[in-house]
């Protein structure tokens, strides 16, 4: 189904005006449709034989990650604070993966005593610290070894995690020797390998490339006497927007069928931008347009501290407008900005608009994943709200912060606090 479509001339969230939820929950405020989430993954689920892990970094709402564990989805998280709220949205903790390059031994200690299904471990240094704090524990870890495999993506270089010069998981060279090492130290159960290249990425090339250099390994360890149970994939999976093809499900399985299907191995991913991207708008309020000599702008409610993408990665979003324009209406390019005091604060470059009064709806789409998540509340500006629709309905599942909450987070210190 099309998440979010014109209907009587206005835009809709499945069957619900993105203009009854602007005047009820009130602007800027995201939107996730949750029969987009659930049809986006029923898809990668029919497509490709492996366990799919949602990847909590692209939207930790519990109640998107309830909506994907309740069809049966796992959660790949990267803090502690990830693994707290999988774990209250009802994912189990057996189906929960813990990667990340830097996890302290308190949040080590945390997945023990929950105990997830797998670490992903990226150093010799935390295979000892996990080694250690099992041990500790009385416990023991099962560990994946993730492995770079010095794979170039088609991404932004700030997304990309699969190079040589990245802070990403061990040189494959080096594998041999640290799942030995895994075998031998105490508390330890080496399982696999785990890989993940980057995200947005949207041909099968690189993944190819990298599913090899595991396929490689895992053969050159079982020769070595070593159990290979498992390989994570990783994520990676984009979602395509301006005119970008997209990277079908059921390509990307035959390219996993292609290199590691015939090894015997459990196999894991864990999309996030896949499943929940094109789920989500960023519903935002025009407060007036103005014009320089070189171009035309529209300042809206919106801004950088909301959604963060276009500033940091130069990603660039699709933008409606909620009232449907003729096609015969006048349209000139303009940038969508917000009013945060800083130049980089534009949320759209370059889009073909017509002329928008104050109070006018903007949608600004592929919102929902690493938008209310990567949300701050820069110029002391509430963090900004969540609303979830299912078929005719909607509810909000994050209520905008009140800026004197904010406020009130701060103390000052004696010699201030006087009178």
């Amino acid at each position: 189904m099309t998440a979010f479509a014109y209907r009587g001339g206005a835009l809709h969230a499945e069957d619900v005006p993105l203009e009854e939820i602007a005047a009820q929950a009130g602007t800027p405020v995201y939107v996730y449709s949750q029969r987009a989430v659930e049809g986006a993954y029923r898809r990668l689920a029919d497509a490709v034989d492996a366990r799919i892990h949602y990847a909590v970094k692209a939207n930790s709402n519990q109640a998107v990650i309830a909506a994907l564990a309740r069809l049966g989805a796992g959660a790949d998280v990267v803090s502690g604070g990830e693994l707290h709220r999988a774990l209250a949205a009802g994912v189990a903790p057996a189906e929960i993966v813990f990667s990340g390059v830097g996890k302290t031994r308190a949040e080590i200690a945390l997945a023990l005593a929950q105990g997830v299904g797998q670490i992903n471990v990226e150093s010799e240094a935390e295979l000892r610290a996990v080694s250690e704090t099992a041990r500790e524990a009385g416990r023991t870890a099962p560990v994946a070894l993730r492995i770079n495999p010095d794979v170039a993506a088609d991404t932004h270089e700030k997304i990309a995690t699969g190079g040589a010069a990245h802070k990403f998981g061990v040189p494959a060279g080096e594998a041999a020797r640290l799942y030995a090492l895994a075998q031998d130290l105490p508390g330890l159960r080496p399982v696999g390998l785990a890989v993940h290249i980057g995200s947005q990425i949207l041909e099968t090339a690189p993944f190819e490339r990298a599913f090899r250099a595991l396929a490689e390994l895992t053969g050159s360890l079982r020769g070595a006497g070593f159990a290979v149970e498992r390989l994570d994939l990783g994520g990676g999976l984009g979602i395509a927007h301006d005119g970008e093809a997209e990277l079908r499900p059921e390509t990307f399985a035959a390219a996993v069928a292609r290199t590691v299907g015939g090894l015997g191995c459990a196999l894991a991913i864990e999309p996030g931008r896949y499943l929940v991207g094109n789920a989500g708008v960023l519903l935002t309020r025009v407060i007036r347009s103005k014009r320089m000599p070189s171009r035309g702008f529209v300042v809206v409610d919106a801004a950088m501290n909301d959604l963060v993408r276009p500033t940091l990665y130069g990603a660039r979003h699709p933008v409606a407008t909620v009232a449907r324009t003729p096609e015969a209406a006048a349209r000139d390019h303009v940038d969508v900005v917000g009013p945060v005091c800083e130049t980089g604060d534009v949320l759209a470059q370059g889009v073909r608009l017509p002329a928008l009064e104050e109070g006018a709806l903007l949608a600004i789409g592929a919102a929902g994943a690493y938008g209310a998540v990567m949300a701050s509340s820069y110029n002391s500006r509430p963090l900004v709200g969540e609303v979830m629709v299912c078929d005719d309905h909607f509810a909000v599942i994050r209520p905008r912060r009140d800026p004197a909450l904010l406020q009130a987070l701060d103390r000052l210190p004696p010699w201030l606090a006087g009178d």
